[in-house]
């Protein structure tokens, strides 16, 4: 065991180490948290993914993971060789909730073999008004790791300390507009261009109860794209099929670009047509997920505008806990802290699997899920689509842009299955895609499973 003074610095000889924060709890003695940054030779992260703390509490390379706490001990475990090679230093810091740094008696860094527990070394660190501190880095030396103890505090808290290594620190969220008032930067969409169906062979669009109630733009842009969609189920053979939707969206970090440019408010507002066209009530169910799946408040067509106001929000990496509600949220809404931030697709397709089940209807249901990408959990995620084929769903995945879909892509041609249950396609700037378009490929391969599925007895 080495005892180390700040600055000082020695070779870490074995695979993968425990880095385990400790102080000495008791009344008025702020809550500690550890954390680590996986850093770059600029010293900087790759993105926001790069932050390993309560609220993501894993790497996405699995190289990286917060243990969790008990009394007075919190704990980081790096796995030295199953770092990327772009990952130069592992920054272990910790942050002081409800006080400062000087206010922790006992403030220590220890540092364990995880295969043995035997101490690597120690640091023993003394803090004055800090909030946030570096405790110590895990850094690359001549083909090997080091680590040296650091002992640096930062007066402006965790959100200071992650801003300078290159996190993304979320503002204040802006105010929601009142009811009725335009939103701060709409969007413009252009009406969609008019397909005609084939003379007597499409119903047309349904009449969808509450449409009546929507603005004069979103309600011709809807009946244009109801058409859209009842044309396109009839090139595919299954002209007034009637089925349950359910939207999910990716809420994920690298997904914030599209939220703020309103791409994923459009995508929501296109896939609202196909609900009305295919549900019978027109309600669509949805869910957003990154770390955390959370389901939100049903779509009713009536109530378009302010539910895409209020529900199309991208998910938050709260770096102070959620013991209060964050400062504009309206009641009905998801706390989007709670969601999170990197991609954990499994979770969200099991809760959707449980609410079908837990929900029968005659009609098969159309899960419509969009994702940018960044999928690594492979193995999770084909075994609940997998389990999921012999229950009466398609699973509609649609890329945006991204790369990195993973398990989702090869599930055209993964065999063991009875019926195909899963379509995915990807488009670069689904914004430049036509309506025609978009809903030709959501649905085309729909049909042809809900035939396949019928003739295996899945469906009625």
């Amino acid at each position: 065991m080495t005892t180390l003074s700040k600055g000082a610095n020695i070779p870490i000889t074995v695979p993968a180490v425990r880095a385990v924060l400790s102080w000495s709890a008791g009344p008025g003695v702020p809550d500690v948290d550890a954390s680590a940054l996986l850093l770059t030779s600029t010293g900087q992260v790759r993105s926001d993914g790069d932050f390993v703390f309560y609220n993501q509490p894993r790497h996405a390379s699995d190289a990286v993971r917060h243990l969790g706490k008990g009394p007075g001990a919190d704990s980081v475990e790096v796995d030295l060789a199953a770092l990327e090679p772009g990952v130069e230093r592992v920054a272990l810091c910790a942050s002081a909730d409800g006080g400062t740094f000087g206010q922790v008696p006992g403030l220590r860094l220890v540092l364990l073999d995880v295969a043995s527990g035997g101490e690597v070394a120690r640091f023993d660190m003394a803090a004055g008004t800090e909030t946030a501190f570096v405790s110590g880095e895990l850094y690359r030396r001549a083909g090997g790791w080091k680590f040296r103890a650091v002992g640096q505090g930062y007066a402006t808290g965790l959100a200071g300390l992650a801003t300078d290594f290159g996190i993304t620190v979320d503002a204040e969220p802006p105010p929601v507009a009142p009811r009725g008032a335009a939103p701060v930067a709409p969007v413009s969409v252009p009406s969609p261009p008019v397909v005609p169906p084939s003379r007597g062979a499409s119903p047309g669009p349904r009449l969808t109860k509450g449409e009546e109630r929507l603005p004069v733009d979103m309600r011709k842009r809807l009946s244009l794209r109801k058409e859209q969609v009842a044309v396109s189920l009839d090139k595919h053979g299954v002209t007034g099929v009637v089925a349950r939707v359910i939207l999910v969206l990716d809420a994920s970090g690298s997904m914030t670009a599209l939220y703020s440019r309103g791409v994923v408010k459009n995508v929501a507002e296109r896939m609202a047509a196909v609900a009305a066209q295919l549900d019978d009530d027109g309600e669509m169910q949805a869910w957003t997920f990154a770390t955390n799946p959370a389901r939100l408040p049903d779509l009713t067509i009536g109530e378009l505008p302010e539910w895409l106001r209020l529900h199309v929000r991208v998910g938050q990496m709260s770096l102070f806990g959620r013991r209060k509600p964050p400062k504009g949220q309206v009641p009905g809404q998801v706390d989007m802290r709670a969601v999170g931030f990197q991609n954990e697709e499994q979770k969200v397709i099991a809760e959707v699997r449980a609410y079908v089940r837990e929900n029968p209807v005659p009609a098969p249901t159309l899960v419509l899920f969009f994702s940018d990408g960044g999928v690594y959990r492979d193995r999770e995620i084909e075994r609940e689509l997998r389990a999921a084929v012999e229950e009466p769903v398609f699973w509609q995945f649609v890329g945006l842009g991204r790369a990195n879909y993973g398990v989702l892509q090869r599930f055209d041609t993964m065999a063991g299955r009875r019926v195909d249950n899963v379509g995915f396609f990807a488009v670069d700037d689904i914004e430049t895609v036509s309506d025609p378009e978009l809903y030709d490929r959501l649905l085309s391969e729909f049909p042809s499973w809900l035939r396949d599925a019928r003739q295996a007895g899945i469906l009625r």
